[in-house]
């Protein structure tokens, strides 16, 4: 990988130049794709933030949205509604690589999290190529 491109990625990975926001307050749970196969952002890829009811197991939608331009989601959640719990974020990977003219392994990306102390900001990245997607815990 050139010089120049793992420049751009780092550009696009450190969220020093960002704030996501809802509604003029910081969100607590934010997200960023990295197209890392191509060195771009994961832009206009649909995902969707849910919440697991701790007694019945079942999955309840908080919200859906589309990745801007810098493969990034503002507004996932309020800090009022962001309690502990078991969430997930649900990515559409087929649907984006077909947009870029691509196929993917996986037809989409699921990172399941539990937040413990909702004070607090979680980053939660997806780098993703067509055959390989990798997640952390980012702040």
């Amino acid at each position: 990988m050139s010089a120049f491109r793992l420049q751009q990625l780092k550009g696009h990975i450190l969220p020093e130049n960002k704030i996501t926001t809802m509604a003029g307050s910081p969100s607590p749970l934010t997200t960023h794709v990295l197209n890392t196969a191509m060195g771009v952002p994961g832009s206009n890829m649909s995902l969707s933030l849910h919440r697991q009811d701790p007694l019945t197991k079942a999955w309840s939608l908080i919200t859906a949205g589309v990745t801007n331009d810098d493969g990034r989601c503002p507004g996932l959640i309020t800090a009022q509604l962001f309690t502990s719990g078991v969430y997930k974020l649900h990515f559409e990977t087929a649907q984006y690589w077909a947009s870029v003219g691509e196929t993917s392994f996986y037809p989409y990306v699921e990172i399941v999290f539990t937040i413990n102390e909702p004070g607090q900001k979680y980053h939660i990245p997806l780098l993703l190529s067509r055959f390989s997607y990798s997640t952390y815990r980012g702040s």
